[in-house]
C-alpha cells in the first residue's frame, strides 16, 4: 500500500536534513550528458555508491557520492509514491535487505534509469527534460488517458523548475534593492555579523515531539543548525553544517549517522547559509531573472529566480506588500531528476532593526518540518569549533 510521502519509513530518513541542510542531492558523472537539470561532476575524492553499496549497477547512479546517491532515491520514490520497502524489504527497520535483487520493481526501476538517460542524451543533446516525474505523477504506472472529470476541473498547479520572464516589469535589481530596503536597508544589514536562534521544533503530525532548536550563523556563508530532544537523550544530537566551504551532516539514528556533504547539496546549505544575511542576496546567485507573479495561499507573490554553480537553481518568493521573503524552493541535479527543498518563512519581527523571521517550515522529499524561534541575538561572538566537523563532537 502507498504511504503519505511525510511518513514515508524512508532509509533515507537520517539524511533528511532540517534547516541549514536539507535532503541530499544527486550529480550525474558524465559532463556530456550536462544540461539543465543535469549534475556537474563532484570532486574526485569521494567513495561512489557503486563501491560503497552492493549491487547499484545503473550507469549514472553508480557512479555518484554516496549521499548524492540517496537523494537520487528519493526523486524516484516521490515520482511512483513509493516507500523504500518497496525494493527494499525491511527498510525501516534492523532486518532490512537492502541487496536484495528479486524485487521486480527494483529491476525495473534500474531499466527505467537507463531509459531516462538514454531519452535525453539521444532526443534532447544530453539536457535533462524528461524525468521519472514527467510520466509518473506518484503513480507506479503512467496513466495513459486523462479522466473526463479533471478536464473540467480546476487543474492541479504545478510550477515549472526553470521560470518563465516577466515582461514589463521591474528589473531583477530593482527588486532586490527593495528587498534589501524591506529587511532594514543595506547599511543596517551590513553591521549584522553573526547571530544564534534558539527556540522548538516540531516534526511532521507532531511527530518526534518537542525539540530544542539551535541556529549559529556567520558571515558570509556560516551555518550550523543543532536539533536536540531533551526528554529522550538516547537520540543524540542531530547536527547540520557548513564552514564556508565543507559541509556535515550528524543524524545518530539514521541511516548514515555521520557523513561528509560531496556535490549538490553543498552547493544548497551554502545558499541558506548566505541567505540568513540578506544584505548578501545580490551576489548569493547569478543571472537573476523576475517571473510572473505567483499565487500562495491567498496573496500574490514577486518571483525571483537565480542560477548556482554546476546546474543549482533556487526559486524565491516575496511579499508584494513587505518584500519580505515568503518561500525558498531550492533544486539541486540529478540523474533521475531535481532534488526539490523547500523553506517557508513567516511571523517576521524586529531584532535591532532588521527583520528575521520567527517560523521556519521545511519540506523535502520524504517529510515536513516546523521550527518556532523564540529568541534571536545578534552580533555575538560564536566560537569556531560552532561551525564545520567541528561541531559534530559533542
Amino acid at each position: 500500500m502507498k504511504k503519505s510521502l511525510g511518513q514515508l519509513p524512508l532509509i533515507a530518513a537520517g539524511l533528511a536534513i532540517f534547516g541549514t541542510v536539507t535532503f541530499m542531492v544527486g550529480q550525474a558523472p558524465a559532463p556530456a550528458a550536462q544540461g539543465r537539470g543535469q549534475a556537474a561532476p563532484a570532486a574526485a575524492n569521494f567513495q561512489k555508491s557503486g563501491t560503497y553499496f552492493k549491487n547499484v549497477t545503473t550507469s549514472t547512479l553508480k557512479e555518484l557520492s554516496v549521499d548524492d546517491f540517496i537523494a537520487a532515491m528519493g526523486v524516484m520514490n516521490a515520482a511512483l509514491g513509493y516507500d523504500c520497502a518497496t525494493c527494499h524489504p525491511g527498510a525501516g527497520s534492523d532486518k532490512v535487505d537492502f541487496a536484495i535483487d528479486t524485487i521486480p520493481q527494483k529491476r525495473q526501476a534500474r531499466l527505467m534509469v537507463e531509459m531516462v538517460n538514454n531519452i535525453n542524451k539521444n532526443n534532447f543533446n544530453g539536457q535533462q527534460k524528461v524525468t521519472c516525474w514527467t510520466c509518473h505523477h506518484q503513480h507506479d504506472k503512467p496513466i495513459s488517458t486523462i479522466a473526463l472529470d479533471n478536464l473540467y476541473n480546476e487543474p492541479f498547479p504545478e510550477d515549472t523548475d526553470i521560470i518563465s520572464p516577466s515582461i514589463g516589469k521591474e528589473t531583477a535589481d530593482q527588486l532586490l534593492d527593495k528587498i534589501i530596503a524591506a529587511y532594514g536597508g543595506a547599511q543596517r544589514l551590513a553591521t549584522l555579523r553573526s547571530f544564534v536562534a534558539t527556540g522548538i521544533s516540531l516534526g511532521y503530525g507532531d511527530f518526534g515531539g518537542d525539540a530544542e532548536y539551535t541556529v549559529y550563523a556567520a558571515v558570509p556563508n556560516k551555518r550550523t543548525t543543532t536539533i536536540f530532544y531533551k526528554e529522550h537523550p538516547e537520540r543524540g544530537e542531530s547536527v547540520w553544517t557548513v564552514d564556508g566551504t565543507k559541509g556535515w551532516v550528524k543524524t545518530p539514528r539514521g541511516f548514515l549517522p555521520q557523513y561528509e556533504l560531496i556535490g549538490g547539496e553543498l552547493e544548497g546549505t551554502k545558499l541558506e547559509a548566505v541567505l540568513s544575511f540578506p544584505g548578501q542576496i545580490k551576489t548569493a546567485l547569478t543571472g537573476w531573472k523576475i517571473g510572473l507573479n505567483r499565487t500562495i495561499g491567498d496573496k500574490d507573490y514577486a518571483v525571483l529566480q537565480g542560477n548556482g554553480p554546476n546546474g543549482y537553481l533556487a526559486t524565491l518568493y516575496f511579499d508584494l506588500d513587505t518584500h519580505l521573503l515568503k518561500r525558498l524552493v531550492r533544486y539541486a541535479p540529478s540523474p533521475v531528476g531535481r532534488v526539490p527543498v523547500q523553506v517557508d518563512y513567516a511571523d517576521y519581527r524586529d531584532v535591532g532593526g532588521i527583520k528575521f523571521p520567527f517560523e521556519y517550515k521545511f519540506s523535502w522529499l520524504d517529510g515536513k518540518y516546523t521550527a518556532h524561534v523564540k529568541d534571536i541575538k545578534t552580533n555575538v561572538t560564536i566560537e569556531a569549533s560552532k561551525f564545520g566537523e567541528a561541531a559534530l563532537k559533542k
